[in-house]
């Protein structure tokens, strides 16, 4: 796996870009607003990176980041995604995305609606439940004692391990909590979403998270809650 597709150019996407560039990856990214918006994040990021369309991300990437607005999802083409290892980011906002059905009704996860609209990938939830900012302090070498441990869930072991291998590389362990039926556990608003990496939920005061600690407070989660 040398290239990472990063589909969305905000905080996440922006970060995430940074850490494959750093970890030695080649990056191709994209966002709405066209590869010409990105020229100053890509001569930031250097030569492995470059710009392009949700298309172009999508097919040029070994792993795809799709880390767009939940409710933009369904405008992201299908087709250069079928086959591939997909990490889905969003989260739900319904002040932005729009009520959504099955989310309110706990029908489905945010990922299982993803997984629903890239029919043909596989698709691992990572990174939605960690502030930018903590994901560009936190990282540490593997084996450092002070290493932080990221979650993610997905109904493809194969794929899970791809991507445990890519957050790996950019400096994290992983704990698998399982399917994305059981993604809502670490969803908005539960014990384990972004706060869990701060210390009174300040992004600015960046912690860090065991496998213990975060099964801890996925064993408080509410399904109630949205």
């Amino acid at each position: 796996m040398t290239t990472i597709g990063i589909i969305g150019s905000g905080n996440i996407g922006s970060v995430l870009s940074r850490l494959a560039v750093d970890a030695g990856y080649d990056v191709v990214i994209a966002n709405s607003r066209g590869p010409q918006s990105l020229t100053d994040l890509v001569d930031r990021l250097g030569p492995r990176a470059r710009a392009g369309t949700a298309t172009e991300a999508a097919t040029a990437g070994d792993l795809v980041v799709v880390t767009v607005p939940l409710g933009r999802v369904e405008d992201l083409p299908t087709e250069p995604l079928a086959g591939k290892v997909v990490i889905d980011t969003c989260n739900y906002y319904p002040e932005r995305d729009g009520d959504i059905a099955a989310l309110d009704s706990h029908e489905l996860t945010t990922s299982e609606l993803v997984q629903r609209h890239f029919a043909g990938a596989r698709v691992v939830k990572a990174f939605n439940n960690i502030f930018a900012q903590n994901l560009a302090d936190l990282p540490r070498p593997a084996g450092a004692p002070d290493r932080t441990t990221l979650t993610i869930a997905g109904d493809d072991e194969a794929a899970e391990r791809t991507v445990a291998e890519f957050i790996d590389a950019i400096g994290y362990d992983t704990f698998d909590t399982g399917s994305l039926a059981e993604s809502w556990r670490f969803q908005r608003d539960q014990p384990a979403y972004a706060g869990a990496y701060t210390e009174s939920g300040d992004p600015a005061e960046p912690r860090r998270r065991t496998p213990e600690e975060l099964q801890l407070l996925l064993d408080r989660a509410d399904r109630s809650i949205r």
